[in-house]
């Protein structure tokens, strides 16, 4: 049984959402990603200049006159959420957790897929794979799917990309668009991503809080690991331990920029401390252009 208090955000969210989809996205979804091939629309007269190879020879013989057959781009596309919900992105020095904003980012993304009559679909995953949802259409799957993100509590706190993308890359038969959701503190993953992103149309989307880069001058603090449990002390009063650790998150993330364009994966950078709409809608803008 659903709460009034998830069931109130999840309309609200829906609302939100939608109003983002019709004023921002409309247009751009549907320029940026590509079909899974060509069907079949009509067969018209030929005429000058047409691709002979695209005459159809029974309706030509038949009419005793030249015709030509039409395709167009099948639009029906398959767009999957892996999402990560492992115990990193319950971290938030702000108004919103780093998993608050993936399950908004995944509701747009979700209501762009409905909007186009697309089927969308789920994956949370830990260390594990905890909760899969295969891609369907229609306005009931792209609630369940928010509910689910919104309202899922995780079994297991460690992360593994690497055997998220390998699900994912059996799971899904055809092609398909995949947007990869975490914060990428995790290591081993390069491979499977690499693997995923020949197979499908993958967009690695990172999200970062801004505490995450750099340390205050707070003193002495004692911390805990948000995967592993374990406790211990971090001296933030050191400039040169504050500055050690800001070139540190600053290699990872030049690291992740360089990785991501060699394994054919797409990125988009989140900042919690940003709006996470900005982002979305420049990589729409720019995937469009590079389109065209």
């Amino acid at each position: 049984m659903l709460s009034t208090a998830l069931l109130s955000k999840v309309r609200h969210l829906e609302i939100r959402t939608r109003r983002l989809v019709n004023d921002l996205f409309a247009g751009e979804y549907h320029s940026v990603f590509k079909g899974q091939g060509l069907e079949f629309t009509e067969v018209r007269p030929y005429y000058a200049g047409d691709d002979v190879r695209l005459i159809d020879w029974n309706v030509s013989a038949r009419a005793r006159r030249l015709h030509v057959k039409r395709f167009q781009e099948e639009r029906e596309l398959t767009v999957l959420l892996a999402v990560d919900m492992s115990g990193s992105v319950d971290f938030g020095s702000g108004a919103q957790a780093k998993g608050e904003v993936a399950a908004e980012l995944c509701a747009l993304i979700a209501f762009c897929a409905i909007r186009n009559n697309d089927k969308v679909g789920l994956l949370i995953f830990t260390d594990r794979n905890e909760l899969f949802i295969p891609p369907k259409k229609g306005r009931m799957q792209g609630l369940r799917v928010i509910r689910e993100v919104l309202a899922f509590r995780a079994q297991h706190r460690r992360t593994d990309i690497a055997q998220a993308a390998e699900y994912v890359t059996k799971a899904l038969t055809r092609r398909a668009i995949v947007f990869l959701v975490s914060d990428f503190l995790a290591e081993g993953f390069e491979r499977p991503l690499g693997i995923l992103g020949r197979k499908h149309d993958v967009i690695a989307v990172t999200i970062e809080d801004p505490r995450e880069q750099t340390l205050p001058d707070v003193g002495l603090l004692e911390l805990e690991d948000a995967e592993t449990g374990r406790p211990f002390l971090l001296d933030t009063h050191h400039a040169r331990g504050r500055a050690a650790y800001a070139r540190r998150m600053r290699a990872r993330r030049e690291q992740l920029a360089e990785l991501f364009p060699r394994l054919g994966v797409d990125h988009i950078l989140i900042d919690t401390g940003q709006s996470h709409v900005e982002p979305l809608v420049r990589f729409f803008k720019e995937r469009a252009r590079r389109r065209r």
